[in-house]
């Protein structure tokens, strides 16, 4: 602008000032160029300088019919604009805010001198908004575009002011231009900005923001897509593009915006967006390759090191990351996330006592770390310190507790996270109060907390066999989700929640053996709507609890079309395998479960199952043990997990291994009964006959409280079976011996 240029020749400007004071008795002719407020031919009147009295004039011969315009005094204008930047000088360099308004006053009266300038114009609201006078300037500059409606420096002007307020969080109708809010005017000036210099991609950039905070997706792509094809290899176009297209959820399409740059027209932040890109599309390996990119380019950068050191324990390269980590710890000997990833590493390789240590050292440098807290409780759980595990949620609990009550949404999740993790302890000792306590305060939150509260306790009454009060609490749930729905009834979250809630109290139905009255309830919620595919999975797995194979299969059927996610596909598949399986059609089974894996390599429900069913055939034993160790390391407290592990080692008749995972196995999952007759083969099989005969009786005692649609009565006869032939057996070595054999 004008004045930044006039800044850089103070002493000229002052010497103008000066000599306009020495000449002001001299024609004004000489001093003044013309403009266009008045003919090149005709003289601009002399004008006095500030204090002096203006010198008189002859009265015109004739005078005219109309008044001319005052003609602008160059000048006169110059000295006020000298004068207004040394006063804007020193107020910043002498810090004397006073000496703003002088320089104001200064800016003014260079306009009364020369009132159509616009460089006058612009250079008085710039001074306005960069004094934080953001009204009086947007006030200036939009009387400047009246007459001057393309003027750039204004609508750049307007732009940034309306910018500002924007940060500011604000977003009301403007007192100046009350024609719409800050951010329809912002978008309005960019789009003039853009209309006048189209090449510019710096404000297209700007323009396409401000269409993605519009939630105009359409338009903000044009926008970047435009400055992409002015600048392809922008780092700024080429990140705000992915950046559109993340927020879309279309991880992919965003991917690709940073894979068509050249790897050498790569940036560090590109390679590292590619990277985040990367590990949201489950491609740890790529992600590491972009990451290690991005540190090649930017060794220093600790963002991109932690990110890599992530990658690699995304992908299981536990040496890596641990190295990674530990490097980032070493640098930075306060990095308490560093220390809770290596405990965590360490905690995963199976180095319980280290892993601890570590996270103890983490918790004691930052007490106040949830992720820490969480590590700690998790490895004294898998450690099978059950009661120390405990202990460590009920800390994080109170940590994250409120005395009012009041939780943010991240707040909540952390609780609730806490709490569910708690609970899940209290379960598996059996505790069923104390646990079903645990969801309750997640219940008492609300929202989002709520359902899994209520879901919480479902499954811990379902598990411990009492169907009776699953059913109750389900009840309770689908009460207070249609009050809630009174209360907000165009909410959609609420709808969902609601959704899920009513096939929660149905599936409750069914295990307590009223299938009817669930399946009735189930098939009411069906509306030919997208959310018709939930209810479909659902009532197939009703079916296929009761072992109505073909209404199963029908249900998945018009699932289908309705599933489009790949998680979802994912799913279907996994539950299509699990009813050709249950049907002992087990190459099918396979098939599926393998079209499984193909979408979500890392599903850990679908690694187990195929594992299971191929360990229980006694076939590819070294494949299914790695199926399951993999289903494993992915969730290493899952009850059912570890038995699958330890009955793959008992096929391979590494009898150490299977003991050590079926015991863990017994002790998270006291009520299964398969579990209990797993150990019990393994006791058997290692001549431990009254170990043996203790496991099947409480296979059996398990499978007598057990809903009617989960047992297989070809199962409870195997059991039944061998528990009598135990019986005989130790009945025949009391005998020879006398006296009960120690075991």
């Amino acid at each position: 602008m004008m004045k930044a240029k006039l800044r850089l020749l103070p002493l000229w400007l002052k010497l103008a000032a000066a000599l306009l004071v020495l000449l002001t008795a001299v024609p004004s002719r000489a001093q003044t160029a013309p403009t266009d407020n008045f003919p090149p031919d005709t003289a601009a009147p002399a004008k006095s300088s500030p204090g002096q009295a203006a010198p008189t004039q002859a009265a015109p011969a004739k005078a005219p019919a109309e008044a001319a315009p005052a003609p602008a005094d160059r000048a006169v204008a110059y000295y006020h604009l000298a004068l207004a930047n040394t006063y804007e000088e020193e107020a910043a360099e002498l810090g004397r805010p006073e000496l703003v308004t002088r320089a104001i006053e200064e800016y003014k009266l260079a306009l009364n001198a020369d009132p159509g300038s616009p460089q006058l114009n612009n250079g008085l609201a710039d001074l306005y908004f960069r004094t934080g006078h953001s009204h009086d300037a947007e006030v200036t500059a939009r009387a400047l575009l009246k007459n001057s409606p393309n003027d750039m420096d204004a609508h750049k002007l307007l732009g940034r002011i309306y910018l500002r307020l924007l940060g500011d969080g604000q977003n009301a109708v403007s007192s100046a231009s009350p024609s719409g809010n800050v951010l329809d005017q912002a978008i309005a000036e960019f789009e003039k900005i853009v209309a006048l210099q189209p090449k510019s991609v710096e404000d297209r950039m700007v323009l396409g923001q401000l269409y993605t905070v519009k939630h105009q997706p359409q338009k903000a792509e044009d926008e970047f897509k435009t400055a992409q094809a002015i600048e392809p290899e922008s780092e700024e176009v080429v990140l705000n593009l992915a950046r559109l297209y993340a927020e879309s959820n279309d991880i992919e399409h965003a991917a690709k915006v940073i894979e068509d740059v050249p790897v050498t027209g790569r940036t560090s932040k590109m390679e590292f967006a590619l990277g985040a890109a990367y590990d949201q599309l489950k491609r740890p390996q790529d992600a590491i390759a972009a990451y290690r990119r991005a540190a090649g380019m930017d060794p220093g950068d600790t963002q991109t090191l932690d990110a890599l050191a992530q990658a690699l324990l995304n992908d299981n390269q536990l040496d890596e990351a641990l190295k990674q980590f530990k490097e980032l710890a070493d640098a930075d000997p306060e990095n308490v996330e560093a220390l809770v990833h290596i405990g965590e590493i360490q905690r995963r390789q199976g180095k319980y006592d280290e892993a601890l240590a570590t996270i103890r050292k983490a918790r004691k440098q930052d007490p106040t770390s949830l992720e820490a807290g969480f590590n700690e409780g998790l490895t004294l759980d898998q450690m099978g310190r059950y009661d120390e595990a405990a202990q460590a949620y009920e800390k994080m609990v109170d940590q994250t507790s409120h005395a009012n009550g009041a939780y943010t949404a991240e707040e909540k999740n952390s609780r609730s996270f806490f709490l569910e993790r708690l609970a899940a302890v209290y379960a598996g000792q059996n505790k069923i109060d104390q646990a079903v306590a645990a969801y309750q305060k997640m219940i008492d939150m609300g929202g989002e907390s709520a359902l899994r509260g209520f879901e919480g306790q479902v499954e811990t009454y379902g598990e411990a066999k009492m169907f009776d009060r699953a059913v109750e609490v389900s009840r309770k749930a689908v009460e207070a989700s249609g009050k809630a729905i009174e209360a907000n009834p165009k909410d959609p979250d609420l709808k969902a929640k609601d959704l899920e809630l009513k096939l929660m109290f149905a599936g409750a139905l069914v295990e307590q053996g009223k299938t009817e009255d669930g399946l009735a309830l189930a098939k009411g919620l069906l509306d030919n709507s997208d959310k018709d595919r939930l209810v479909w999975l659902r009532l197939g797995q009703f079916y296929t609890q009761m072992h109505r194979w073909k209404d199963a299969d029908e249900a998945y059927a018009k699932a289908g079309p309705l599933t489009t996610k790949k998680e979802d596909r994912t799913y279907l598949l996994f539950l299509k395998g699990a009813l050709a399986e249950r049907q002992k059609h087990y190459e099918p089974a396979e098939q599926f479960f393998r079209q499984a894996l193909d979408l979500d390599p890392s599903s850990a429900m679908t690694l187990n199952y195929l594992g299971y069913m191929l360990a229980d055939k006694g076939i590819r034993l070294p494949e299914a043990l790695k199926l399951i160790r993999k289903a494993v390391d992915l969730e290493p407290m899952n009850g059912a997990y570890l038995d699958s592990l330890g009955w793959v080692y008992f096929k391979l008749g590494q009898y150490e291994q299977a003991e050590e995972n079926l015991r863990q196995a017994a002790e998270r999952d006291r009520t299964d009964p398969t579990v209990h007759d797993h150990l019990g083969d393994l006791y058997e099989k290692t001549g431990r006959i009254r170990l043996a005969a203790a496991q099947w009786e409480l296979s059996l005692s398990e499978y007598a409280k057990s809903a009617a649609a989960d047992v297989e009565p070809g199962d409870v006869a195997k059991v039944q079976k061998k528990l009598e032939s135990a019986r005989v057996k130790l009945a025949k070595q009391e005998s020879a011996a006398g006296q009960p054999k120690p075991e």
